[in-house]
């Protein structure tokens, strides 16, 4: 179909097309006008994913998230955000409520479902594109009551979220107590554990007592060391077959005057032996103290040697009696590095114990901050007031589309009856219909006359 067609065909239907475009647009504007007025109040929140938590002093990474504005939006869109708005209302003890719910579900489901539900329909929440800031939308029929409306989903919208932040620490609270009495008790356990140990064994400081313990033993150990010296001394000279070249005894004074009493002695015997005779009652005199003296020298030789026996012997005795000691302290000492031992994974056990404590109580503390706080990150940008004009119907809006559908419709209206009825209108239309070209066109009796008239004039 060319223009020329088309317009021909308006042209030719242009009642039907008029028609067509006043019924809507009348019908538009009258259905506009009998419609009630419908008020939508806003509400803005803005919410602040910038700041550190208060508590924590941590950044949220979760608020920087793409999506965070999008949870947000459909928290406000949610039903416990929509009972919370009916429950901070009171609307469920309003009679006039209550008559509408019983009318409209005879009964069934509970009020305040019902009620969330038909605020929901009239709730409108838009994000803002470039801003941290959400519209909320309210329409109803009483401006007052939409702006009421609006309000209240703002402030229960920043109470579950409120909720919805607080309730995870509360129960984390909870647990975290539970975890700080069970630390308490171990580590009351694990002191209790030591207590025991120490009084069990008599342990005031362990570390002096050890300390204590082992100077003994090291002194037991040097006087055992003194006394096997001393015995072995004792021994080689025991063994020593020859007396008269022990030590002792070549230093013994009494020894040493012995035998020079008796070289002196037996030196005047045999000088006056040559002269006197053996015989001579001086020499046998002589000869008499020499035996006298000789007989005294071994006496005090074998009181040394017997002396040297006794040291020997002693020396035995006390070097057993040192082993023995000094076996008995090592024992003490294998017992008390026991003991210690013993007590360092007591006090390791304690520490342990005590750092669980310190850091479970440290996050017990902090999570009943968390759950105690009253603080949000939104706050109400701008309250809703009731607005001044309805926001539907629009009836200018109305009108102009009504324009541009009658509009449509009145043309949609003539090409279909003229599908329905085909004429020729043109040249175009008769070759269409016949298929046969077209050797000239004669122009209508009405355009000659007009023609003709203007060249007489």
């Amino acid at each position: 179909m060319t223009l020329q067609q088309f317009l021909l065909i308006l042209r030719a239907r242009w009642m039907i097309a008029l028609l067509a475009f006043a019924l809507t647009v009348a019908t538009t504007v009258t259905v506009s006008l009998l419609m009630p007025k419908q008020y939508t109040a806003s509400a803005a929140v803005v919410l602040d994913v910038r700041s550190p938590d208060p508590v924590s002093g941590l950044m949220l990474q979760g608020m920087m998230a793409p999506g965070y504005m999008a949870t947000q939006v459909d928290i406000i869109n949610s039903d416990r955000v929509a009972q919370a708005v009916v429950k901070n209302l009171r609307m469920e003890s309003n009679p006039a409520v209550q008559a509408q719910w019983q009318e409209a579900t005879q009964g069934k489901g509970l009020l305040r479902d019902w009620l969330a539900a038909a605020f929901q329909r009239n709730l409108d929440v838009k994000p803002s594109r470039e801003s941290n800031v959400i519209n909320i939308n309210y329409t109803g029929a009483d401006p007052q009551f939409a702006a009421a409306i609006a309000n209240a989903f703002a402030q229960a919208y920043m109470d579950v979220n409120l909720d919805l932040r607080v309730a995870p620490a509360r129960q984390f609270a909870a647990f975290f107590e539970e975890q700080t009495k069970t630390a308490r008790g171990r580590l009351e356990a694990a002191q209790q554990a030591l207590s025991d140990y120490q009084q069990a064994n008599g342990i005031t400081s362990a570390d002096e007592r050890m300390d204590f313990e082992t100077a003994k033993l090291n002194e037991t150990s040097s006087q055992l060391t003194g006394v096997q010296a001393m015995t072995t001394d004792s021994q080689s000279k025991r063994q020593n077959s020859k007396a008269d070249t022990v030590a002792e005894v070549m230093q013994s004074p009494l020894i040493n005057g012995l035998k020079a009493d008796i070289a002196r002695l037996e030196a005047r015997i045999t000088e006056t032996s040559g002269n006197l005779g053996k015989n001579h009652p001086q020499i046998q005199r002589s000869e008499a103290e020499l035996a006298t003296l000789k007989a005294q020298l071994d006496a005090e030789t074998r009181k040394i040697t017997a002396s040297i026996d006794t040291t020997y012997q002693v020396g035995k005795q006390r070097e057993a009696q040192l082993q023995g000691a000094l076996a008995a302290q090592k024992a003490r000492v294998l017992e008390l590095n026991k003991q210690r031992d013993e007590l360092n994974v007591l006090r390791r056990d304690i520490e342990s114990a005590q750092r669980a404590f310190e850091i479970v109580s440290q996050r017990a503390s902090q999570t009943n901050i968390e759950s105690q706080t009253n603080q949000t990150n939104i706050a109400v940008l701008n309250p809703a007031s009731p607005p001044p004009d309805p926001s539907k119907p629009r009836v200018l809006i109305n009108v102009l589309v009504s324009v541009f559908l009658g509009t449509l419709l009145g043309v949609g209206l003539a090409l279909l009856l003229e599908l329905m009825n085909r004429r020729v209108r043109s040249t175009e239309d008769l070759v269409e219909a016949l298929e046969l070209p077209v050797l000239g066109a004669i122009s209508s009796a009405s355009g000659m006359f007009k023609r003709t008239a203007l060249g007489v004039r």
